[in-house]
């Protein structure tokens, strides 16, 4: 008996957690990303040679703000990884995050507001920033988080489909 709990616990735990992601295995939905610079990046415009990491964010948001804190010093271990980062904010507000993140210094982030607003909060559901999603180079969806992720658990799910 305590064999069989042994082996098939991990299942159960690895099925819960596949449960509790409702949108696993879709396909990253098709929205545009309208950057500071006035231009437009529609996700029909991206790699599908690279992952792609979603940060649905709001530039005030603390938890948001720490998940930078943690994802930048650790950014090469996105460097093949095509991360957006959408939001409903003004553009002030977004001007403000890009300037304190330098996130313009990463080619491969990109920051901006979600066109049509609010498609993704409607699509996913969402009631918190930051959600993060990872899809594979393929546009399928292996991962997403409603809340606050440890850079570490998003850096273990990009070594383990970039294999």
């Amino acid at each position: 008996m305590k064999k069989s709990i042994v082996f098939y616990l991990p299942l159960f735990v690895l099925l819960l957690s596949f449960a509790g992601n409702k949108v696993f295995g879709q396909t990253l939905p098709d929205f545009k990303l309208k950057l500071m610079d006035g231009s437009t990046l529609s996700t029909s415009q991206l790699s599908h040679k690279e992952p792609v990491l979603l940060i649905y964010f709001a530039p005030d948001c603390e938890h948001c703000r720490t998940l930078m804190k943690e994802l930048l010093p650790q950014i090469n271990a996105f460097k093949n990884v095509q991360i957006l980062m959408p939001t409903f904010e003004s553009p002030d507000d977004v001007r403000w995050f890009i300037n304190h993140f330098q996130t313009n210094k990463y080619p491969n982030i990109k920051v901006g507001i979600e066109e049509p607003v609010f498609f993704l909060k409607n699509y996913y559901k969402l009631e918190h920033t930051p959600f993060t999603a990872l899809f594979n180079k393929n546009g399928k969806l292996m991962v997403s988080y409603k809340e606050y992720t440890p850079v570490s658990e998003l850096i273990k799910w990009v070594k383990a489909i970039s294999k």
